[in-house]
């Protein structure tokens, strides 16, 4: 494996309730395989909306119930990201869109890929729905398709990059 960090960030519409929600499901998972060291993972949102803020209170509810804390502060997608990043993760098409609308080249459109893409099962381009409108088990059920998402991303970086758990 290369000696470079690999860099993720995940992306949602605002940056308060998906997107730090596959943030810390990730940051969680490769925590409890001792892995965090090879990773640097951040999140932003393609509007800014709730530029400043924490997560959505029924996201941080939720996360916490699974042991997960999430201080993340939103903030916006900016072009840079491109540079910054390995792998850019929407969760939605919108999202991709509004990314894809920055990207400058191909090497840019290639870091972008869809969160559900890497679940386990037929999710090839699916979104991870926006909970924000909806209760309690709106959000339960986004934290539910990250965590396993990111089972099924952690996966494939482990493949692509040479990863060995410890």
């Amino acid at each position: 494996m290369k000696e470079d960090k690999i860099k993720i960030l995940f992306v949602c519409l605002g940056n308060i309730c998906r997107s730090p929600a596959a943030e810390g499901a990730f940051q969680n998972l490769i925590h409890k395989e001792n892995l965090s060291n090879l990773f640097i993972i951040d999140s932003a949102g393609t509007a800014g909306y709730h530029d400043g803020e924490l997560a959505d209170p029924r996201t941080r509810k939720v996360a916490k119930a699974r042991n997960i804390q999430l201080t993340h502060i939103s903030r916006k997608f900016i072009k840079q990201d491109f540079q910054r990043f390995d792998y850019i993760l929407v969760m939605d098409h919108g999202n991709f869109k509004a990314v894809r609308s920055l990207a400058t080249d191909e090497s840019h459109n290639q870091k972008i890929h869809f969160f559900r893409s890497f679940e386990e099962g037929q999710f090839k381009n699916a979104e991870v729905p926006d909970p924000y409108y909806g209760d309690l088990e709106a959000f339960e059920n986004v934290q539910n398709i990250a965590e396993n998402a990111s089972v099924g991303f952690l996966k494939f970086l482990k493949s692509e990059h040479q990863i060995l758990s410890n």
